[in-house]
C-alpha cells in the first residue's frame, strides 16, 4: 500500500509539473520551425510510463500471490501501449482541418502561381488568406522559400508531412525535374477536388446503408400490425368456423 501511494503520489507531480525542457525563457530567442511543427500530447499519452507503473502496481497488488509480478507486467504493457496508440482529441481535430483545408489550399495555391505570384508569396497569400491548421503548417515553408533555402529540400521535407504530403511531393517533383509549377499544382488541386466528391459519395451510400436497419426496425410494427395481424385474425376466425 505505501509503495502504490507513493507511486501514485510521483505520478501526480510528473503529469502536474511541467519538465524543465517545455519551459522555454522569455529571453530565449525563437528557432524558425521546419515545415511540420510537433503536436502536442494529451495527458494520458504523455504520462503513459506512469500510467503504466500504476496500473501495473495496481493490478499485482489486487491479485497478490506469485501471479503478482505477472500480473502487473500484462496491465503495465496493455496500458503502456494503449495510451501510446490514442490519439488526442485535440491533435484528430487539427489534422482532420489540415485534411479538409488542404484541396482549398492547393486551389488558391495554383491561382496565385497562375497570376505570376513567386512561390514564396504565393504560399504567404494562402497563409494569409485561408488561415487555420493548414496555414500554421505552411508558414515556415515560406519564411525558408524567402530566405533562399532550397526549394526541393523545402518541398521534399513537406512531404514528410502526413496531411500535406501530397503538396509537398508534387512540388518537389516539379521543381526536380523542371516541369511548370503551376500545371502540376492544377492538376493536384482537381485530383484532390475528385477524391473529396468521391469521398462524399460513399459517406453519403455507408450513412443509406447503415440507416436501412434503423429504419427497417421503425416499420417492423405497423407491418405486423397492419399486415400480419389482420390475416392471422382472418385465418383463425375461418378455421374456427
Amino acid at each position: 500500500m505505501t509503495l502504490l501511494v507513493v507511486l501514485l503520489a510521483a505520478g501526480v507531480a510528473e503529469l502536474v509539473v511541467p519538465a524543465r525542457s517545455q519551459v522555454v525563457p522569455p529571453s530565449a530567442p525563437v528557432a524558425v520551425p521546419g515545415p511540420t511543427t510537433p503536436e502536442p500530447e494529451g495527458l494520458l499519452r504523455r504520462g503513459r510510463w506512469w500510467w503504466a507503473l500504476l496500473a501495473g502496481a495496481g493490478a499485482a497488488a489486487f491479485v497478490g500471490g506469485p501471479l503478482a509480478l505477472p500480473a502487473g507486467l500484462v496491465t503495465g504493457t496493455v496500458v503502456l501501449v494503449v495510451a501510446q496508440r490514442i490519439e488526442p482529441a485535440v491533435v484528430r481535430a487539427r489534422r482532420e482541418e489540415v485534411r479538409r483545408d488542404l484541396p482549398h489550399v492547393v486551389t488558391l495555391l495554383a491561382a496565385a502561381l497562375r497570376s505570376g505570384a513567386a512561390p514564396a508569396d504565393a504560399v504567404d497569400l494562402v497563409c494569409r488568406s485561408l488561415p487555420g491548421a493548414a496555414a500554421e503548417r505552411l508558414v515556415p515553408v515560406a519564411a525558408r522559400l524567402r530566405l533562399g533555402g532550397d526549394p526541393v529540400a523545402i518541398w521534399t521535407a513537406l512531404g514528410g508531412d502526413p496531411e500535406l504530403a501530397p503538396l509537398g511531393r508534387t512540388l518537389a517533383r516539379a521543381q526536380r525535374t523542371g516541369a511548370p509549377i503551376v500545371g502540376a499544382v492544377e492538376r493536384l488541386g482537381e485530383e484532390l477536388a475528385r477524391r473529396g466528391r468521391a469521398e462524399v459519395e460513399d459517406r453519403a451510400r455507408a450513412i443509406g446503408v447503415r440507416a436501412a436497419v434503423p429504419l427497417g426496425l421503425c416499420l417492423l410494427p405497423s407491418f405486423l400490425v397492419l399486415g400480419i395481424v389482420p390475416l392471422a385474425v382472418s385465418l383463425a376466425t375461418t378455421i374456427t368456423g
